[in-house]
């Protein structure tokens, strides 16, 4: 069986040129590819102050929708039915 010898290519340069790589660079090449999968916000400072963590801030959010779908069903508009009901 042969030996490999290892060669200068086997280790990390100090620096990189452009012509180093056939192909060439395209810059931002996955940028919309992430922006589409990911759900990373960036919060205000004064906000992430008030939130220790993700689950503090998970948790926040989760009461928030509930009572948001609370109140919208405290609030919609009567169909008549039950004034019907009530004049008999």
């Amino acid at each position: 069986m042969k030996t490999v010898k290892q060669t200068d290519r086997d280790e990390l340069r100090a620096e990189y040129k452009l012509s180093d790589f056939s192909g060439g660079f395209m810059r931002g090449k996955y940028a919309s590819r992430l922006r589409k999968s990911s759900n990373i916000v960036v919060l205000r400072p004064e906000v992430a102050e008030a939130f220790p963590n993700e689950e503090a801030v998970n948790k926040a959010l989760l009461s928030l929708i509930d009572v948001a779908q609370k109140t919208t069903r405290l609030t919609r508009r009567s169909t008549g039915r039950a004034k019907k009901l009530r004049a008999g």
